[in-house]
């Protein structure tokens, strides 16, 4: 346990390397600790939180910088949350209202890339479901189609069917109904079974077209439950300490398009309660060592489906990262919630 005025001098320097990204000196710590303390005092403290490993002292100057164990004493006991501004918290309910669950996963890893000018990242639910609720077909030429495929959650796909045979709009309606009669509330596969079983009953001029949309149905279904959701990577090119090492940073990139690893660390916050916060080395990933993950879990009535974060520097804003991350994390399980009850 540090001593009070040990404590003070930490959280004053951390906060202070956060907001100019300078390492802190004794003459400064003295003008805005709010501390009555020599600088010879606090050299001495100072000196003592280095020992301990709290602060290290790089080459090029004299003054100090946080460690990760200084982060981590930092953020579980020193840190003043801020609160988000009403005005924020009113634009960040209308991003995530009244859209597809698909949509709204991706709304929601935006929005953690806008607000924190970070890396944005959504486990997707792996509830999703991918059961058809209605199949439409619509002609655009006269071998091209589009299929539309509306699922169970409301999500909506697209596809161009290139046909060898021409179709009237009328023989499209009867192919799109059959299906949606026979098979709505069913996936893909399901279908797939299903009609391998009734192709027979099919006229031979309808089924090259179950089979164009039975494959991009499968390929439709299959880009969309995709592991998680990604965005605002390039934003961690404008920070210095990531960006200021190119090696470091095409490894991080890497990872992100690798999955695997930061899957197992995401996976870690759906058996947590609450925010989670990974500095350095803690996500037990040698790429994330500058780096910080702020994740926390999201629900679909009452049971945990998923979680999101943001992947930043480890000299990253913490008092306004958690309660982003946090607030939407709540906004994205009330959402989902609402849908699954529509």
């Amino acid at each position: 346990m540090l001593e009070e005025r040990a404590r003070t001098l930490l959280k004053t320097l951390v906060e202070h390397y956060i907001a100019d990204g300078q390492p802190v000196g004794s003459r400064a710590l003295s003008k805005v600790s709010g501390l009555d303390l020599s600088p010879a005092t606090i050299r001495n403290v100072m000196a003592d939180l280095e020992e301990a490993g709290f602060v290290a002292s790089p080459h090029t100057s004299a003054g100090r910088i946080p460690t990760a164990r200084g982060y981590r004493l930092f953020v579980d006991s020193l840190l003043t949350v801020r609160p988000l501004e009403a005005r924020q918290l009113g634009a960040m309910e209308e991003a995530l209202h009244g859209l597809p669950a698909t949509q709204l996963i991706a709304n929601a890893s935006q929005l953690l890339a806008n607000l924190t000018h970070f890396a944005g990242v959504v486990i997707v639910p792996r509830r999703t479901s991918n059961r058809i609720r209605q199949i439409e077909f619509l002609s655009l030429s006269e071998k091209r189609i589009l299929l539309i495929i509306v699922t169970t959650d409301g999500d909506v796909q697209n596809r161009i069917l290139n046909s060898d045979k021409a179709y009237t709009p009328s023989e499209l309606v009867s192919a799109a109904n059959y299906l949606n009669q026979n098979f709505a509330g069913l996936d893909f596969e399901q279908i797939r079974h299903r009609l391998s079983q009734e192709i027979r009953q099919l006229r031979d001029d309808i089924k090259p077209l179950m089979s164009l949309a039975l494959d991009a149905g499968d390929a439709a279904m299959s880009e969309s439950t995709k592991p998680y959701v990604l965005t605002g990577e390039k934003n961690l090119l404008d920070v210095e300490e990531l960006s200021s090492n190119m090696k470091r940073l095409r490894e991080l990139f890497e990872l992100f398009e690798q999955r695997s690893s930061l899957m197992r660390l995401l996976d870690v916050s759906n058996r947590a309660e609450g925010v989670q916060i990974f500095i350095g080395g803690e996500s037990g990933i040698a790429t994330l060592d500058e780096c910080s993950v702020v994740t926390a879990p999201y629900q679909v009535d009452g049971q945990i489906v998923g979680s999101l974060g943001v992947i930043g520097p480890t000299r990253m804003a913490y008092e306004r990262v958690i309660p982003i991350v946090d607030i939407t994390a709540r906004l994205l399980s009330s959402a989902l919630s609402l849908k699954s009850e529509s």
